[in-house]
Parts: C-alpha cells; sequence; structure tokens
C-alpha cells in the first residue's frame, strides 16, 4: 500500500514538474518572441560621428602678376626719332640711352633765346652804368630826383629782363637734354612703340609712348578675396604661388596689405602680395593661383549632407545616444564642400548623427544602429 501510494506521489510530482516546465519554456518563447518583435519594429539606422572642423583651412584664387614698378616712358619734347637703342627684352641701367629725338624748331629756340639774353645783357650793363652816373650826379644837382628814380627803375627792369631770359634760356636746354630718351631705373625694356622717323609729341596726354620698361626683380600680385573671407585675410596669413607654366612647383610669396574696404560692385577686398623675382623665372602681366591658409574663426562640425533633414521649420540634424534614443537639433548651416556640409551651430563633435533619417523621425524615438561607419572628412 505504502509503495503505491509513494509511486502515485512521485508520479504527480513528476507530471508536475513537466507542466511547469512546459510552461516556463512557452512563456520564456512568447517573451523572446515578444522581444524579436520590439527589435524588428525598430528602424534600423546608420550613424557616424561628427568631426570637428580643421583649424586652417586653403583658399585658392585667381591673382594678376605685375612688377614692382612697370613705367610707360613718353617724349618730353616734341620732335623726329633719329635713333633707337634698344627693343624689347633688353636689360637696361638707370641712365642708360634708348633714343634720340631730333628737335629742328626747338634747337633754333634755344639760338634764339641764347641771343635776346646776351641782347638783355648787353641792355642791363648800358642801364645799370647810367644808373650809377646819375647817381654820382644828383648831390651836384646837376640831375633831378625824378632823372634818378628813372634811372635806377630802367635798371632794375633790365635786370630782371636779364633773369627772365636766363630763366628761358635753361628751360629749353633742359627741353633739349630730353632729346636723349633714356632708361628711369635698372629694368627690362617690354615694348617698344616708336621708330625711326615717327613724329612725337611731348607729353603722356598728347604723344604715344615710346617704350615701356619694367623692373620685375619683384612682382606684385594682386587677387580679389570674396568679402566671406576678407576679415582673415591679413599680413602674416601663409601664401604660396602655383603658375600654370610651372606645373608641381610653390612658391613664396608675402601679403603685404590690403585695402581695407569692400569694393562695392564686386563685393571684395583687394589684397597685395609681393613674391622674389631675383633669378627671372617668374613672368609679369600673367594668371596665378594664390593659395592662402586661413585661419578657422568657428570651427563647428562638417557631417555628411545625407544626414540633413530639411523641414519647414528649417534644417535638422538628429544624433543618437547610447541607448538608441534619438535628439533632433536645430543647426546652422556654413559652407557646402561636396562631400561633406559644414555646420556652425548646433552640434558638437562627438555626438552620433544619424544619416539618411526618415523623414517621420521624432526626438525620443527609439532606433537601433548599425555598426558604426567611419564620420564625415573634414
Amino acid at each position: 500500500m505504502k509503495n503505491t501510494r509513494m509511486i502515485l506521489l512521485c508520479g504527480a510530482a513528476i507530471a508536475a514538474g513537466t507542466a511547469s516546465f512546459g510552461i516556463w519554456s512557452r512563456h520564456s518563447a512568447d517573451a523572446a518572441v515578444a522581444r524579436v518583435t520590439e527589435d524588428a519594429a525598430l528602424p534600423v539606422v546608420a550613424a557616424v560621428v561628427a568631426q570637428p572642423g580643421p583649424a586652417e583651412e586653403e583658399v585658392i584664387l585667381p591673382g594678376t602678376v605685375q612688377a614692382a614698378i612697370d613705367t610707360p616712358i613718353y617724349a618730353r619734347t616734341s620732335g623726329y626719332i633719329k635713333r633707337w637703342y634698344t627693343d624689347i627684352g633688353a636689360h637696361v641701367k638707370a641712365g642708360d640711352l634708348l633714343a634720340e629725338i631730333d628737335t629742328p624748331e626747338l634747337n633754333q629756340q634755344l639760338r634764339q633765346a641764347r641771343a635776346d639774353l646776351q641782347t638783355a645783357e648787353a641792355n642791363n650793363r648800358v642801364a645799370q652804368a647810367t644808373a650809377k652816373r646819375v647817381r654820382a650826379l644828383l648831390p651836384t644837382q646837376s640831375v633831378s630826383a625824378e632823372q634818378d628814380d628813372q634811372a635806377s627803375n630802367d635798371a632794375s627792369a633790365k635786370a630782371a629782363l636779364v633773369a627772365s631770359n636766363e630763366a628761358n634760356v635753361k628751360r629749353l636746354e633742359e627741353l633739349v637734354a630730353f632729346e636723349r630718351v633714356v632708361a628711369p631705373y635698372d629694368g627690362i625694356v617690354t615694348a617698344r612703340e616708336t621708330d625711326v622717323g615717327n613724329l612725337i609729341n611731348a607729353g603722356s596726354g598728347a604723344g604715344a609712348e615710346l617704350f615701356r620698361v619694367a623692373d620685375t626683380r619683384k612682382l606684385r600680385i594682386y587677387v580679389q578675396v570674396p568679402q566671406s573671407y576678407a576679415t582673415r585675410v591679413k599680413p602674416g596669413v601663409g601664401v604660396a604661388l602655383s603658375f600654370p607654366e610651372f606645373p608641381g612647383r610653390s612658391f613664396e610669396a608675402k601679403l603685404v596689405r590690403t585695402a581695407d574696404a569692400i569694393e562695392p560692385r564686386a563685393r571684395t577686398l583687394l589684397a597685395e602680395l609681393e613674391a622674389d623675382n631675383a633669378k627671372g623665372e617668374l613672368l609679369s602681366g600673367g594668371y596665378v593661383d594664390v593659395r592662402f591658409t586661413l585661419p578657422v574663426s568657428t570651427r563647428g562640425v562638417r557631417v555628411s549632407p545625407n544626414a540633413l533633414l530639411f523641414r519647414a521649420e528649417g534644417p535638422r540634424i538628429a544624433s543618437v545616444d547610447a541607448e538608441g534614443r534619438t535628439t533632433l537639433h536645430e543647426v546652422t548651416l556654413g559652407r557646402d564642400f561636396g562631400t561633406s556640409v559644414e555646420v556652425l551651430t548646433g552640434v558638437t563633435p562627438g555626438e552620433k548623427v544619424i544619416l539618411n533619417p526618415p523623414a517621420s523621425l521624432q526626438s525620443g524615438a527609439l532606433v537601433k544602429v548599425k555598426a558604426d561607419e567611419k564620420g564625415a572628412k573634414s
């Protein structure tokens, strides 16, 4: 009897255990299914880490190359070109003769002026002697005071006439000296616009230039800097030059001054650079790429363009925390670099930014993040 009861009790215990295990297994399976279902319901997103912008950036702008000094040479006297001595490409020193001008009319005027001077000097000598004699006779009352005054005034007028004629002679001598057209400084003749026998007029307004001389030992480079970079382009920033005729080479330059004013039509700042050209490798008048290395005042972050959400209230970027909860950030966008976009405010470096966020995404939503990808290129 006891054995039978024990057998029944053991059977009942085994049945109860089996039933409990079945119930527990079913409950665990239901919970696992629920978890899988919940996980499957969460949107799966890719996230990248927002990278800080660089502390410096390179800006390449077109520039125009000019010689340090570039001077058109005009005639200072009218006449005919008698002979020219230098042509384009000639290296000249200060005072070297470039051309000679034949001025027959001016030479005749100089001869006449010298003759007039001699006449004035002769008349002056007579007037001075007469004034002395009249002054000597005045105490004897042989002449009147009026005659003395007349003689003195005549002597003064004759002396002034001599000074006037001397000035005229000197003026004409200086004009005759301009028959020799000379180089004003050491440089290169870059243009010759005249030839033997050409009739020329004096002055830059009336006559064409005869030559053009440039000092290319130092070059000036002028750059129009867009207004967005104007406050950062100051003397001392890094500058390098790239010329199309020297591929792969970089030349040093120095920013020496800016206009300190925005040109209102182009909205640009004129900047002037200097470059050494003692070897004569570089040519003036050409085009150059000017590479500025500028400090970045507001670094912000850079993210991929597909991280942006464009909504009626403005652009937004969604981030996700370690628990998978999202946050929408109101952002201020900077420049578009194609592969990345500059974000000035709203997102800080290190935040995980969601790529291709769903249009319906809201702050506080739960998402599942795929394996992290590399951050946007800076």
